[in-house]
């Protein structure tokens, strides 16, 4: 086998990194350790060095874990037992009280609920930012700011902040740079790469990808850092079980296809949006009018399958519209093999009401599915009317 997978493609990686033949058995597939605990050779004898309790270490966790770190390019990754369980264990490693973050204006409402309601009781407070916009970041930073939390593209707007020059800002101000990469995909984008300190994913939409398991990661290449993310992981107990590890394991095999796909569909779906005349804005990185279309051209190798749209007629009509699709199912989350509609302001980001993050209410959001892109055209185009 195989000894350096980062010469080879990712395709190649996806399928084989951390994921040797059992050498007991030589099954092509890693096995699912289903195991809480594990025999010593002798008291404080643990085998591999970790592997004493699950909680602490897994073999499927671990595969998985060097398959993520493979992808995305960086020396450690870490899984979590869900997106936001990573999200919390970075906020709680690398914040105290007292501490300051800069937000994106666009965040995930579940990232926003984290930080507003849970972090600030704990002493952490933050500033949102138009992260599209250095200036408006520079002036958002603080002595004590220590973090700036990016998404792109952006959950739901599709907004795209440069992802390097960003990275220059933080470590300017001597702060680190996190960029939750869950709609790009390490398929389409690299933060690490860019410069990004720590890249953070909910593996339960695209690496999953199959609407069948929840889970999160964290990549990173520094060392002290991972041993505190290890660590509080294990202290906390925020772990996904081996039989959650292995079925994203699977997910991830086919990944790079499956991101054709999605991207494929995406593009013929915004085609036929910009020309309907109940159709006020679509967001796309793709689009040529995307303000972030040259940003995302040159960080992201194709432009993903989330598209946003606002109903010209308003929120009314566009609750109208996602009742009445037939293949795009109403219901939250992304990133799966089915295309799913929802309304943000009233489901994903309903935590954002009232803050300077709430959503259009005539926005309607799109993870676009890996069926047959004309089927999904023409359900769209019916709901629409």
């Amino acid at each position: 086998m195989v000894d350096d997978y980062s010469v080879l493609g990712f395709e190649t990686r996806a399928i084989h990194a951390g994921q040797k033949p059992d050498p007991r058995t030589g099954a092509v597939i890693v096995p699912i350790y289903q195991t809480s605990t594990y025999a010593q050779d002798g008291v404080g004898g643990t085998r591999e060095g970790d592997y004493e309790y699950s909680r602490t270490a897994n073999p499927t966790r671990s595969a998985l874990e060097e398959a993520l770190a493979s992808l995305e390019g960086g020396r450690h990754a870490l899984a979590y037992a869900s997106g936001m369980a990573a999200s919390d264990v970075v906020l709680r490693s690398t914040l105290r009280p007292g501490d300051h973050l800069v937000l994106g204006n666009d965040a995930y409402g579940g990232t926003f609920r984290l930080i507003d309601k849970v972090l600030s009781l704990w002493g952490v407070e933050h500033t949102v930012a138009d992260l599209a916009n250095l200036d408006e970041v520079r002036a958002a930073i603080r002595p004590e700011t220590k973090l700036i939390w990016c998404e792109s593209p952006t959950n739901p707007l599709l907004g795209v902040a440069d992802i390097a020059a960003l990275a220059g800002v933080a470590h300017d101000a001597g702060a680190r740079l996190v960029v939750d990469n869950t709609f790009a995909t390490p398929y389409l984008q690299n933060p690490l790469s860019l410069g990004a300190d720590i890249v953070l994913h909910s593996t339960t939409k695209y690496l999953g990808g199959h609407s069948d398991v929840v889970g999160g990661a964290v990549i990173t290449n520094e060392d002290e850092l991972r041993e505190q993310l290890f660590y509080l992981r294990n202290a906390a107990g925020a772990v996904p079980g081996p039989f959650d590890a292995w079925l994203t394991l699977r997910g991830i095999k086919t990944l790079a296809l499956r991101m054709e796909r999605h991207s494929d569909n995406a593009e013929l779906i915004v085609q036929a949006l910009v020309k309907h005349p109940k159709v006020a804005k679509v967001y796309y990185p793709g689009l040529p009018e995307h303000p972030g279309h040259e940003t995302a051209a040159k960080q992201m190798r194709r432009f993903g399958g989330m598209v946003s749209f606002s109903h010209a007629d308003g929120e009314q009509a566009a609750l109208e519209v996602a009742s009445r699709t037939k293949l795009f199912i109403l219901a939250e989350s992304l990133g799966g093999i089915e295309s799913l509609i929802e309304h943000p302001g009233k489901m994903t980001h309903a935590s954002t009401a009232g803050s300077t993050l709430q959503v259009p209410a005539d926005l309607l959001r799109l993870s676009v599915g890996i069926e047959d892109g004309r089927d999904l055209v023409a359900d769209l185009l019916t709901a629409l009317g």
